[in-house]
């Protein structure tokens, strides 16, 4: 139940962005929840986080969802940066989880960081992709550029990521 009240508002904020749906949103999240309790003994601590995981799984689902619902790419590019300004102004507006929300800090801190140290496009299309839910053919649509430049943005800045925060 606390692992709910938690986390379910944020990711119903992540899927919300990726459907543009509420009730559908919000069916994604319930779904997600189920899915989260029946396959926890499947969660290898050693693959990453217990969050991460949950919001892989949780994106996941949202993704399949929106193959079946077919929107249209509407996003601003710069939504995907205030919105991570708008999460680190929430955290810190929470005082019920001080412990989490300094570990916490400590490593969107540490991802803001490796963040900034890419060029502004490919993070861009980091952000879209993974805060924004969206395809990589959408990512390209989006910006403007060659599907198979977006692919490789995409791998090679998560690559970059992965580096700078080891």
């Amino acid at each position: 139940m606390q692992l709910y009240a938690q986390e379910a508002p944020r990711l119903l904020a992540v899927v919300m962005r990726i459907l543009q749906n509420r009730p559908l949103a919000e069916d994604v999240v319930h779904d997600a929840f189920i899915k989260i309790w029946q396959s926890a003994h499947s969660y290898n601590a050693s693959l990453g986080s217990a969050r991460g995981w949950i919001y892989t799984l949780t994106r996941n689902l949202a993704l399949n969802a929106l193959k079946y619902s077919k929107r249209k790419v509407l996003a601003e590019p710069n939504f995907l940066l205030d919105l991570c300004d708008k999460k680190a102004i929430e955290a810190e507006h929470q005082p019920d989880h001080l412990f989490e929300l300094a570990e916490d800090h400590l490593g969107q801190a540490a991802l803001h960081k490796c963040l900034d140290r890419l060029e502004p496009e490919r993070k861009l299309c980091v952000l879209h992709a993974y805060v924004d839910g969206y395809t990589q053919d959408e990512i390209a649509s989006l910006l403007d550029k060659p599907l198979g430049t977006v692919k490789s943005w995409i791998k090679r800045s998560l690559n970059a990521l992965k580096e700078c925060l080891q």
